[in-house]
């Protein structure tokens, strides 16, 4: 099972988001409504990671060797 992020859709003008982790099936639609207290919710999108490779595009090709992130960011 998957444990995903929800939060709760405020209903009124300054009102904050609750936060809810909830173990699903990756197979389970997203669910709309908190499962105890009936609350409407929302899935949160959360960022993951990318994984790089040395040297190497996709395709095989070698890499140009530049970069998109900028120098110094240490990631090469």
């Amino acid at each position: 099972m998957t444990t995903y992020v929800y939060e709760t859709i405020p209903q009124q003008d300054g009102e904050q988001p609750r936060y809810y982790e909830i173990k699903q099936r990756m197979s389970d639609s997203a669910l709309t409504k908190h499962p105890e207290t009936g609350e409407a919710i929302r899935r949160v999108v959360l960022g993951g990671f990318g994984v790089l490779s040395s040297g190497k595009k996709t395709g095989g090709a070698p890499a140009s060797g530049g970069s998109s992130c900028g120098p110094g960011c240490g990631c090469h």
